[in-house]
């Protein structure tokens, strides 16, 4: 199978290298020739350098991955893109979307008899390479055509078919508010232990509590790396940037009437730290790193 791949920033990149391991032909264009030039050195993928050549270079019916931020990104790819292919095209947004965004984006894909399907993807760089989560919504029957790619680029069981359209971006909406929560939980723990009178070492910590613990996870695993590199994480400064996902999640569960006070006051700590340096600023900071590649702010 063709696969279009529009986008090679961190997570389009390693899963460009996922796809062609498991021997799709990926063929990827990206804004920046460089990104597409650094794609072209792996086998198995062939870079171009406008969406109509990579457009014109796929057998049909095309499939097309999506792999740009979420916003006016995704709104200006998608409106070129739907100006240059055909009814039985299929179109994955594999970003961060809103759900709501990605309703109407398949109600404008339908209109032109083109599939449209919201592809949740979770696991960071590290899944988007070696075995992704996925939560995909959509129309059943184009899942079903595209489920052994799916499940292909998924980690085992880590593929889920969430119901109609905007299903797999809500969940993955409701996953990152999750997420939020989880990660600043972490952090106060640390800043606490951080003043206390004792003299912990933080990426000792993090170990042991990564081997028998309730708390155990794949963050504090990736936290024991961030302070491997500084124990302290004194290089870093406290700000947490935030790309919406929890927001959303907010908004959405305060709509719904849904009490959702851990999610809420972890975003507020976000933008408090755009306003003075904290230790569980900086924890955030470097997990947000470790696992996403997000950028940090260097002291």
């Amino acid at each position: 199978m063709e696969i279009g791949l529009v986008g090679l920033g961190k997570m389009g990149y390693n899963l460009a290298q996922n796809m062609a391991d498991h021997h799709f032909k990926v063929k990827a264009y990206d804004v920046s020739d460089e990104a597409i030039k650094k794609a072209e050195g792996i086998p198995d993928i062939q870079g171009f350098y406008s969406l109509e050549s990579l457009v014109k270079s796929l057998e049909k019916p095309r499939v097309f991955w999506l792999m740009v931020p979420a916003g006016r990104p995704m709104e200006e790819t998608l409106n070129t893109l739907l100006a240059l292919i055909d009814p039985g095209d299929m179109v994955l947004d594999g970003g961060n979307s809103k759900y709501t965004d990605s309703l109407r984006h398949y109600r404008m894909c339908r209109e032109q008899g083109i599939s449209f399907m919201d592809v949740g993807t979770s696991g960071g760089m590290s899944g988007a390479r070696n075995g992704a989560c996925l939560m995909i919504g959509g129309d059943k029957k184009t899942f079903d055509y595209l489920k052994p790619l799916f499940q292909s680029l998924a980690v085992k069981d880590g593929c889920l078919y969430t119901g109609k359209a905007g299903s797999g971006h809500f969940l993955k909406m409701v996953h990152n508010g999750i997420e939020y929560g989880m990660m600043q939980s972490i952090a106060e723990g640390f800043e606490v232990l951080q003043k206390s009178e004792f003299d912990y070492d933080n990426k000792a910590v993090a170990k042991v509590w990564n081997h028998g613990s309730v708390i155990r996870s794949w963050l504090i695993e990736l936290l024991e790396d961030a302070f491997s590199k500084d124990g302290n994480l004194e290089q870093l400064s406290g700000i947490m940037a935030s790309s919406g996902e929890g927001k959303w999640t907010l908004e959405t569960a305060l709509d719904m009437q849904v009490s959702t006070p851990v999610i809420a006051l972890s975003l507020l700590m976000r933008y408090r730290s755009l306003e003075s340096d904290t230790f569980s600023g900086k924890v955030v900071a470097a997990l947000r790193n470790e696992f996403g590649g997000h950028a940090v702010v260097k002291k």
